[in-house]
């Protein structure tokens, strides 16, 4: 099973942090594929990796499960989820509802300084970008979208949309390598919109940013077929 390879240090931190940890080393795994869709993993395997109980491993596996990572199976494994065309476009709609919202409020509200802190993690995305570091250009897309909205109120925008967008990451995870630069062209011109203060432009280049996605997908699901779920007729 690929959740040997994280070979992890047994944990003695308190066990929130210990299941947070959990989750995001498995999320990690599912979203780059070396967990990939339809890999059965267990309560009691996790926990023998990371040399634990199994509470802490369950407390992941429900947010894992909630959030659309984990098909959890009473009795029997957990799988990994396939991932659903269908789940990503809804993600996509629901996103572009509220980010479109959000970021046309994030041109009343966000002080210059807010402005200043966001155009620096621009630069951080740049450098990513660079270095074809994808993994850390994920994290600061992430951290871009969220602060946006948290610095304009409202940033319980970004915990609903992390409810609903688990198929999606993976679809953007996956195509990242080939869509870098796109994705931070995309973001500077989102950031310019809001510096302008022109809401219109700034709902605009968010939706095209976000729409983006059925081109992925496209390219995603013709290289990995097998880790779809079967289209119904």
């Amino acid at each position: 099973m690929a959740i040997d390879s994280l070979q992890a240090a047994p944990l003695t931190i308190q066990r929130t942090a210990i299941a947070d940890r959990i989750f995001d080393e498995l999320q990690h795994q599912i979203l780059s594929l070396d967990l990939k869709p339809g890999t059965k993993v267990s309560e009691a395997d996790v926990a023998k990796v990371f040399g634990v109980s199994r509470q802490p491993v369950r407390n992941a596996f429900f947010r894992l499960s909630k959030m659309g990572f984990l098909d959890v199976r009473p009795q029997v494994a957990s799988r990994i989820s396939f991932i659903s065309e269908e789940a990503v476009l809804k993600a996509r709609f629901i996103r572009c509802a509220l980010e479109s919202k959000a970021v046309k409020m994030a041109c009343d509200e966000l002080s210059e300084e807010d402005i200043h802190a966001l155009t620096g993690q621009i630069e951080q995305q740049g450098k990513a970008v660079e270095t074809k570091a994808s993994d850390l250009f994920h994290r600061l897309d992430e951290d871009f979208h969220r602060e946006i909205y948290e610095r304009a109120g409202v940033g319980f925008v970004w915990d609903l949309i992390k409810e609903n967008k688990a198929h999606m990451d993976r679809v953007r995870y996956q195509s990242l390598p080939l869509n870098l630069d796109n994705a931070f062209q995309c973001h500077k011109k989102i950031l310019a919109a809001i510096k302008a203060r022109d809401k219109e432009w700034a709902a605009r280049e968010m939706d095209l940013h976000l729409s983006e996605i059925f081109s992925l997908l496209k390219t995603v699901r013709e290289e990995y077929p097998e880790y779809f779920e079967e289209e119904t007729a």
